[in-house]
């Protein structure tokens, strides 16, 4: 089952909110903190998200600049799927696969995508910070 939203941001910029852990708690309604890993996640990435009040291990599956798209495991169980696709310029898709177990859990990513939405949308993009840099 899949959750999705169309954001007026680019691809990159909603790409780098999902891949950047320190966004993590700004945009999942259910994490409130992240340790173990940096700044960014890859396959093989493993670390702890705060969950409750409760630290819970979790493990990065896939995840792929490309196809903009991660999978993880959370307390050794398979979770949401991300991915992020482009559909012009200025605007992309986030979706989350939902095992479908998780049902209700669909209206936390509904929660979440707003929120990726907000954060995408005053993220510098790859272009505007090449820009910055000449």
């Amino acid at each position: 089952m899949a959750v999705s939203r169309r954001i007026s941001a680019p691809a990159d910029a909603a790409w780098d909110v999902l891949v950047s852990v320190a966004d993590w708690p700004d945009w999942g309604p259910s994490v409130s903190a992240v340790r173990g890993v940096d700044r960014r996640i890859e396959a093989g990435s493993r670390g702890e998200v705060r969950v409750a009040g409760v630290w819970v291990p979790f493990s990065i599956e896939t995840c792929d600049d490309e196809s903009r798209r991660w999978t993880w495991h959370v307390a050794g169980i398979p979770a949401t799927g991300h991915r992020v696709e482009s559909v012009g310029a200025d605007r992309c898709e986030v979706a989350f696969e939902v095992p479908v177990l998780a049902g209700p859990y669909a209206a936390v990513c509904a929660l979440a995508l707003r929120r990726i939405e907000r954060l995408a949308k005053r993220r510098p993009t790859d272009e505007a910070r090449r820009d910055r840099s000449e």
